[in-house]
């Protein structure tokens, strides 16, 4: 079973527009399945194997005479060298589109390469696991109620869903394996896998809070600079990501230090050990359905933060809000929240704060109030904040006006 993904059209469009597509994210969030599917006519080749690898860097002509345009060239971080050949027979047929169809599992370097080479040339698009949507839309889940727990602790992996008799804890003990000896010994000499595992699993524990490298350094027992190296080496495989503070006070001090969320609630429940039973009863409960909600945000905002950008929003006095939507000049203040009721009190902080930005001057002006929960239908808290299920948070980024509930 493929699962329909819901930017197809926008891939499939931009490869008519552009001569090259780049489509990067995290490993097994679908790339391949879904490049295979959308261009069933491009040659295709892996570079996971080193000799395909080593060939397309020090034999171009050859590799492109086996391989030839047009064609999808997978992980192709492992021959960055490739990308100025590439670059060359673009300017041969600049005309041409869709010539070049390139996937890779570690943004930032292969983006790097991107820049260099192909400006001008190409189109990026970053896929992520499978969002509410995608799971509503296939009839995976119940639109209006889901089973929160479930989801959460299965996470959004397309194998997972698409194969519903694979255990969840064997996938991800897989996952984590394969990631530890191919990514992060790739991206990062790294002496001590069995370090840079207790690391990943102490980062787990602290997603949904401020990032103190210092303190997970003394934990790991190594250098806060060997931290600062390794916690970009789960950003570049995108693993986790880093959630900035909004960097302005409405009326007094703010903290400007990071957040970071797991990109997958399900792999952060497996670091964590958690099931269905003992999430409910854990006290990281809370930061996996926050970090869950960031998750789907982000993949609404999508890469090219088409519909605004997300922070967070904390002061020195202890004022906090989780997320913070910035667009056209309103901020919109939202707050996750367990409860199926939200109510007045969980509310409190946004209230405040848009009371303070009201009063301080600055050219933003309050934008809506929103608590996710699990209620399963929108409706109103108090004047300009609702609560509102996550199935609902696309209606919402579109404007959905919610101002009727």
């Amino acid at each position: 079973m493929n699962i329909y993904r819901i930017f197809s059209d926008r891939l499939r469009k931009s490869a008519e527009l552009f001569p090259v597509l780049v489509l990067t994210g995290p490993r097994q969030a679908g790339k391949t399945t879904l490049l295979r599917e959308l261009f069933p006519k491009h040659n295709y080749v892996s570079l996971d194997l080193p000799s395909l690898a080593e060939a397309a860097e020090t034999d171009p002509d050859s590799f492109f005479k086996a391989y030839p345009p047009p064609v999808l060239i997978d992980e192709v971080q492992y021959a960055p060298g490739l990308f100025r050949h590439i670059k060359r027979l673009v300017d041969q047929s600049r005309n041409s589109y869709g010539r070049f169809v390139l996937a890779g599992s570690q943004s930032f370097p292969l983006m790097r390469e991107v820049s260099d080479s192909l400006v001008g040339r190409c189109v990026w698009f970053e896929l992520e696991n499978l969002s509410v949507e995608e799971l509503v839309s296939e009839g995976l889940i119940a639109p209006k109620k889901p089973d929160w727990p479930a989801l959460l602790v299965r996470g959004q992996f397309p194998e997972l869903w698409k194969r519903p008799d694979l255990p969840t804890d064997d996938f991800m003990h897989s996952y984590v394996a394969t990631y530890l000896e191919r990514d992060v010994r790739q991206i990062l000499n790294v002496s001590s896998l069995r370090d840079f595992e207790r690391f990943l699993r102490l980062m787990a524990a602290r997603s949904g809070s401020m990032l103190n490298k210092t303190e997970i350094a003394k934990d790991v027992g190594v250098a806060p600079k060997t931290i600062g190296d390794w916690v970009a080496v789960l950003r570049i495989s995108g693993q986790i990501t880093l959630l900035e503070p909004w960097y302005t006070s409405f009326n007094r001090r703010i903290v400007k230090t990071s957040k970071v969320y797991f990109r997958d609630s399900g792999l952060l429940c497996h670091l964590l050990g958690l099931d269905t039973q003992s999430l409910l009863r854990s006290p990281f409960l809370g930061p996996v359905w926050e970090g869950f909600i960031h998750s789907e945000l982000r993949k609404l905002i999508g890469p090219m933060e088409r519909h605004g950008r997300l922070w967070f929003y904390r002061d020195q006095a202890g004022t906090e809000v989780e997320l913070l939507h910035e667009k056209d000049g309103f901020l919109d203040f939202l707050e996750t929240k367990w409860s199926e009721h939200p109510g007045s009190k969980d509310a409190a902080a946004i209230s405040r704060l848009i009371r303070d930005l009201s009063a301080s001057g600055r050219p933003e002006k309050p934008g809506r109030g929103l608590v996710i929960a699990r209620n399963p239908l929108p409706y109103r808290i108090m004047p300009g904040i609702d609560a509102l299920p996550p199935t609902e948070l696309k209606g919402w980024l579109a404007g959905g006006g919610y101002e009727q509930f």
